[in-house]
């Protein structure tokens, strides 16, 4: 999907995962959504909305659930360029039962979707493009690093064609992991269960290796605020705005 105006992202609607609790990081944030967490005086969410500004994203579907007053009373129905409304939990449903919940919302055929506790310094016109050049049903963003024990591995075959995924070891050890970022096919958050408890990493992207799953590998920086010891980085990691 492109447009004249050399946007490739503009039609795209996105999706960001905002309905955590947070509760490794109660003691930092016990009075907001984890997305909420400030960095340099600004929300965490922020950062991922001026990301997707540069992309040239035009609306965003923010996935809400505990505090969810918290992010409407700052962010409202409008950042910067980029048109803001809400998809709201009333009790958790994982990351993809919130997916799910919000599909009404969702009128492009292509959905970019990204979680809310995570950044990755990438261009994401890049991932679009490789998205489709691979014919993809369903895209992941992932990085290399040097532990992944916290997160589990992924393992990649030809062209980036998804074809494992490894479960957190408690081992120290290099690898490609899932930096929380997704183009799906309309359809298949359509197909998905609705009204139910779902996790995108444990019920529905495992079921996708061999039915058109793709990993892109970028290179850009990469920083989960999941813990407070990686939250005590985001100081250095995200520059001030």
């Amino acid at each position: 999907m492109t447009n004249g105006g050399g946007r490739p992202l503009a039609k795209i609607q996105t999706i960001i995962l905002a309905g955590g609790l947070g509760t490794r990081l109660s003691s930092i944030v016990e009075d907001r959504p984890k997305v909420m967490a400030m960095v340099h005086g600004q929300p965490f969410l922020a950062y991922l909305l001026n990301q997707l500004v540069t992309a040239g994203v035009d609306e965003v579907v923010i996935s809400t659930g505990y505090l969810s007053e918290k992010i409407r009373d700052i962010f409202r129905d409008k950042y910067r360029s980029l048109r803001i409304v809400y998809s709201e939990e009333l009790a958790p449903l994982g990351t993809a039962g919130a997916l799910r919940l919000a599909w009404p919302l969702i009128h492009s055929d292509l959905v970019l979707v990204m979680n809310g506790d995570s950044y990755c310094d990438v261009p994401l016109e890049e991932f679009w493009f490789e998205h489709r050049r691979r014919g993809a049903r369903a895209s992941m963003l992932l990085t290399e690093t040097s532990d992944t024990q916290r997160f589990g591995r992924v393992d990649l075959g030809d062209d980036g064609v998804v074809v494992a995924f490894r479960e957190k070891s408690g081992e120290a050890r290099p690898g490609i992991i899932n930096a929380g970022i997704y183009l799906f096919q309309n359809r298949l958050i359509a197909e998905l269960e609705p009204d139910t408890v779902l996790s995108l990493e444990m019920d529905v992207l495992p079921k996708l290796i061999g039915q058109g799953l793709f990993g892109f590998v970028s290179e850009g920086k990469f920083l989960d605020i999941g813990i407070p010891e990686d939250y005590a980085r985001a100081a250095t990691f995200l520059p001030r705005m």
